[in-house]
């Protein structure tokens, strides 16, 4: 347990008039330190897991800051006299920065999010379902010590124009284009790679298309420095997109924070520090025909960005 971020917490509590915290097994409770549980609660003078909260929670506590994840029963039965505020406010600035353990424990996630995408290329796609080759990844997913698959998404021809399309019964067939990304979390930590490859041969336009996402994804990673504004990725990544024709196109989301949960922030207007991790994801979807988005897993340093995988975006031909 680090005792920086314990104390960093409580000063946090303290500027926001929060008495105490109670947590559940959660990122937030995972970033403090958390075990067995069922419950962890910080207060000023203690630190310590719990099956009673309100044990805890000091007497004539005010404000009392609850894990974003408590479920409902769970908040019914802590049975504290105070009011109840959402605890991410107070941990989750001090989780965009992280430690050099924990940049280790996200490269060997993305090694593990890698290793099932190189995998596709063996797979035999062709007059296989949506949903049947999602259920071999997932498969692929659980042997690389994936402890929890957290999305699969396998798309083939118009549906990767769908951002949020689950696997379906639709065929594969030749002259598809293929979406294939996984995302898990390996060791408490979580990593999502995509790519797109293309069954048999491209379809029309499409590699111009293409290279433009790439171009925009290159656009986000000159952007992802120390010392600017978070906005700033996804500015240059519309810019570049804006300038090719396709902007009507593109996804409305370039990137976000990731840790030990998918979405780790920040805001527009925070200022990036080396140690901050990113999943860049430009995409551009063309309805009924097509779309492509890459994602990666990339570290803010001192020197710039510096992608935490070695995945290539080369558009493979899947010949099966």
């Amino acid at each position: 347990m680090s005792q920086a971020r314990v104390a960093g917490a409580r000063r946090a509590m303290a500027g926001a008039g929060i008495d105490a915290l109670v947590l559940r097994p959660s990122p937030d409770f995972r970033f403090l330190g958390g075990g067995p549980g069922p419950f962890l609660v910080l207060t000023q003078d203690d630190l310590a897991e719990t099956g009673d909260p309100a044990a805890l929670v000091p007497q004539g506590a005010r404000r009392v800051g609850v894990d974003p994840e408590m479920r409902v029963r769970e908040l019914f039965g802590l049975a504290i006299e105070a009011e109840l505020v959402h605890a991410g406010p107070v941990l989750a600035p001090l989780r965009l920065r992280k430690e050099p353990y924990e940049i280790d424990a996200l490269r060997r996630a993305v090694a593990a999010a890698e290793g099932v995408l190189e995998r596709v290329r063996e797979l035999a796609w062709f007059g296989e379902t949506e949903w049947a080759m999602a259920a071999r990844l997932r498969t692929l997913l659980l042997e690389s010590g994936c402890e929890e698959p957290l999305s699969l998404r396998v798309s083939a021809g118009e549906h990767t124009a769908r951002p949020a399309h689950r696997p379906s019964r639709r065929v594969i067939n030749p002259g598809d284009v293929l979406g294939v990304s996984v995302c898990g979390r390996w060791d408490g930590y979580c990593a999502e790679s995509a790519r797109v490859f293309v069954v048999a041969e491209p379809p029309e336009d499409f590699e111009a298309m293409y290279s433009v996402v790439l171009a925009a994804h290159r656009a986000g990673l000159a952007a992802l420095r120390p010392g600017v504004p978070a906005g700033e990725i996804a500015r240059a990544v519309t810019e570049m997109i804006d300038g090719s024709g396709y902007g009507r196109f593109a996804s409305p989301h370039a990137g976000r924070g990731i840790g030990l949960s998918l979405f780790e922030g920040p805001g527009e207007d925070t200022v990036l520090e080396a140690g901050m991790t990113f999943c860049l994801e430009p995409a551009i979807q063309v309805p009924d025909l097509f779309g492509a988005r890459v994602a990666d897993v990339v570290l803010c340093s001192e020197v710039g960005a510096v992608p935490l995988g070695t995945l290539p975006h080369t558009l493979h031909a899947l010949d099966r």
